[in-house]
């Protein structure tokens, strides 16, 4: 008999009733029936009950150890009575009578519970994540993620594309976060950077002529603590093709992203592979007030601007002459809510920094509120038919100047569709955002820079770049993005040295000045440059998603905490004198804050 287990703790029946087995691992739970003991014993696949009584010589030994305790039992599969049949468990039908019992490993007061998956303080948790990896919910994401990065790679293989494993010590890239530097002992006052992402080596690898590139990839980026994604490091599906359009990297990768939601999905509805709506970004921002609409609330916004050109109103007839725009988020069948949830709608906004989000009140016809009573019922009922609402829904407004309107009224459509309850949480609602802007004006630095990818290629080739106004050009950029949340992102690159060359003059960097950032891609560019384009998907999104978990660090094995600290191993740690001297580096404490 194997020293540790003949059988994992979930593959027991029935139909081992009578055997004599051993099993290994750890006290889950512990019941005490006066002289009977029921023991929990869990192993990575599952749990099976033990039971030990005044005529097992394993009682004494199991009554003294705390829960988390790692042992072995040998002993007999005994068939449960009907009536104590567990059908929560693949093991519920029967139990082990515990001959004897080996003691592995003795756990010491647990500093968190881990049977019961009650809320505990997130440093608890990360400091001790070992534990917390063997609750249920925990252990059972992890695995999720495991086999979703497995049904990728297959799909991807299945696909035409070949797995490289890219540089982990590069390059800085201009990637719009910070870097993490490395630096060099042999290469004295030198820093590597570790990738933000595989970009300009999976570029290189078309060039190559290795036509079709994916990895699972690590991306570094020391960027600030964001909801939406881990401090330090994340992964993603990253993926480039020779010779194609954006339209066909939308073709084949629509079937491998899909079909991974489809195996993971449960009863939840997946956007069938080849129907995923193609949204320009002006027409998102417009319609959703976000580039990752959540297409499972049925609220769109609309511009009203042209209402209140000459309004009673007077704040949205001054906004719009100045230049401003007034978005409308509707309430549908809201004539049963009192004054108060609009009150409420309102206050949220303030709060959020707004001046504020006004709105009209409509129930059996008859409007209400400042702004429907001072725009008269005549152009609010005009309002309402364009709009196509009904005698029972109210409105919500957002007015401001055009990029804080959409940013209302698209947090606002948000809060709106989920106290209404009209988001359908059954969906799993996929979409492209496409042509995005090129370039962006970056208030702060008073100038023109890149929007988003630098390395694409603009709508329009270089003609666009030597005729257009920057910010009036288009990329061939995209997003895939579900339910609210941005999970992917890529383009078409621009693989044409003089076009590359003009696109980073337009934000201020000279020909040298590419050479030198970004010498090895400009350089492959001169000798046969095929046209290419590709994307990344976000693995911990995705996973997230399909766990139906809330943040980041409920599908992750070790992540940091929000001040990008790994609480169970202590970094980062202050190096040794030893190590500073071996790189020729010392430490500069950071100047003091004022007031400090």
């Amino acid at each position: 008999m194997h020293p540790y287990r003949t059988h994992t703790c979930a593959q027991l029946s029935s139909a081992n009733v009578g055997e004599t087995v051993r099993l290994s691992g750890w006290i889950h739970r512990k019941r005490d029936h006066g002289g009977v003991l029921f023991i929990d014993l869990r192993d990575h696949y599952g749990i099976t009950q033990i039971v030990a009584d005044s005529d097992s010589p394993a009682l004494p030994v199991l009554e003294g150890l705390r829960v988390e305790s790692v042992v072995t039992i040998e002993g007999e599969v005994k068939a449960r009575v009907p009536e104590t049949v567990n059908a929560n468990l693949s093991t519920g039908e029967i139990e082990v009578f515990a001959r004897g019992v080996t003691v592995q490993s003795a756990a010491e007061e647990l500093p968190m519970p881990v049977a019961d998956e009650q809320p505990y303080p997130e440093d608890i948790r990360l400091k001790y994540r070992f534990l917390d990896l063997r609750r249920e919910t925990l252990h059972r994401n992890i695995m999720t993620r495991v086999a979703v990065i497995a049904d990728m790679r297959a799909r991807m293989a299945a696909a035409g594309f070949n797995e490289f494993s890219t540089p982990i010590l590069t390059a800085s890239s201009p990637e719009g976060a910070r870097d993490f530097l490395v630096p060099s002992r042999i290469h004295t006052g030198k820093f590597y950077a570790l990738p933000q992402a595989p970009q300009q080596y999976k570029q290189l690898l078309m060039v190559a002529g290795f036509d079709r590139y994916f990895q699972i990839a690590p991306c570094f980026r020391d960027e600030d603590p964001r909801a939406d994604r881990l401090p330090g490091e994340f992964y993603q599906l990253d993926l480039e093709m020779s010779f194609v359009t954006q339209e066909e990297v939308w073709e084949t990768m629509e079937p491998v992203i899909q079909g991974t939601f489809a195996a993971f999905a449960g009863d939840k509805v997946v956007t069938p592979a080849g129907e995923f709506p193609r949204i320009p970004y002006d027409e998102a921002m417009l319609k959703y007030g976000s580039d990752k609409p959540d297409l499972r609330n049925p609220l769109i916004i609309s511009d009203v601007s042209s209402h209140f050109t000459q309004s009673g109103f007077g704040l949205f007839e001054k906004i719009v002459g100045g230049g401003g725009v007034v978005r409308a988020i509707p309430a549908p069948a809201t004539h049963e809510k009192s004054r108060k949830f609009f009150d409420d709608m309102n206050d949220w906004a303030r709060k959020e920094g707004y001046a504020g989000l006004g709105y009209v009140t409509r129930k059996g016809g008859e409007f209400g509120g400042p702004i429907a009573k001072n725009h008269g019922p005549e152009r609010m009922a005009e309002l309402y038919d364009e709009l196509g609402l009904g005698e029972n829904d109210g409105l919500f407004f957002a007015a401001g100047k055009a990029a804080d309107a959409a940013k209302l009224a698209g947090a606002a459509r948000i809060r709106v569709g989920e106290e209404l309850g009209i988001v359908d949480e059954s969906r799993f609602a996929l979409c492209w955002i496409v042509d995005f802007p090129f370039y962006e004006y970056d208030e702060d630095e008073k100038k023109v820079d890149f929007s988003h990818n630098p390395f694409s290629m603009p709508q329009g080739g270089i003609e666009a770049l030597e005729g257009q106004d920057p910010l009036t050009i288009k990329a061939f950029q995209y997003d895939l993005v579900c339910n609210g949340y941005e999970i992917a992102s890529g383009s078409i690159r621009n693989h044409k040295p003089e076009t590359m060359v003009k696109a980073f003059e337009i934000v201020g960097l000279s020909k040298a000045d590419v050479e030198e950032r970004f010498g090895g891609m400009y350089r492959a560019f001169q000798y046969g440059a095929p046209p290419h384009g590709g994307m990344a998907a976000g693995v911990d999104r995705i996973v997230m998603l399909l766990c139906g978990a809330k943040n980041l660090r409920e599908i992750t094995l070790f992540p940091m905490n929000q001040r990008a600290e790994d609480l169970l191993m202590g970094a980062p740690s202050s190096p040794e004198p030893r190590q500073l001297r071996e790189l020729a580096l010392r430490v500069v404490e950071p100047p003091k804050k004022e007031g400090a």
